[in-house]
């Protein structure tokens, strides 16, 4: 997933390795099949591709919102979503990522 980081993440651990996470991701979705949050509530946005998006958003300069924060939240961080991506991505680093920018 092409990503531009904002300015205030640029050269930091977080940015870095946010980014190299990230550019991991191809959309597939494979991970939503895995996903408890996503099986219960059905958004998007309750599962590894949305939230990867949402964190995205945050990571370019987009201001979290209490929203962003609840979709983080939700997560359970049982990382059964790596186990079926065919990419590699290391969801739980970037989760864990995610909520610290946020809680920031």
């Amino acid at each position: 997933m092409q990503t531009t980081l904002a300015p205030e993440f640029t050269g930091t651990p977080d940015g870095t390795e946010a980014e190299a996470i990230l550019r991991r991701c191809v959309h597939c979705g494979f991970c939503t099949a895995t996903c408890p949050t996503y099986q219960l509530l059905g958004d998007e946005l309750d599962g590894p591709r949305g939230r990867i998006y949402l964190i995205k958003q945050v990571m370019e300069g987009a201001t979290p919102t209490r929203e962003t924060q609840l979709h983080l939240d939700r997560c359970l961080t049982c990382r059964n979503c790596e186990t079926t991506c065919p990419s590699g991505v290391e969801y739980g680093r970037l989760v864990d990522i995610g909520r610290r920018v946020v809680d920031a």
